[in-house]
């Protein structure tokens, strides 16, 4: 999955740079070999980095849920606070959907773990059908 949803072969600032970090030599190990495998299905070199998990820093609240953040009306109507944005499952996975990351029989799928109401509900659909990121 993380190789096909973003070009591993574009080379990025680090701010944006591909990367997988890792906590030990296993998750390293595993890490490489999926990065070789997908190698062999592509011509151009992957840039993408595997590193030493280390300190993380959250970015600032306005980069968090970025997509979803773009939906006013549907973020509003969540009814979250700042902290629950950045938190709560639904924010993230309704942030997939939305930018086109999820298919629909998933979406209907999870519907009933999502606590969305009708409106909500057929907000994402749309959105879905769409292809996202709009």
């Amino acid at each position: 999955m993380f190789w096909a949803n973003h070009d591993p072969t574009q080379c990025h600032k680090r701010q944006y740079m591909s990367a997988i970090f890792y906590h030990s030599e296993e998750q390293k190990s595993l890490a490489e070999k999926s990065r070789d495998e997908h190698q062999e299905t592509i011509k151009r070199t992957i840039q993408t980095k595997i590193l030493p998990a280390g300190t993380f820093y959250q970015a600032e609240d306005y980069h968090q849920k970025y997509m979803l953040r773009k939906h006013h009306d549907l973020l509003k109507s969540l009814n979250l606070s700042s902290k629950q944005i950045i938190t709560s499952h639904v924010a993230a996975r309704l942030n997939g959907y939305i930018a086109g990351m999820g298919m629909l029989k998933n979406f209907e799928a999870e519907l009933d773990n999502l606590g969305l109401n009708e409106e909500q509900t057929q907000y994402v659909r749309d959105r879905i059908r769409r292809g996202g990121m709009n």
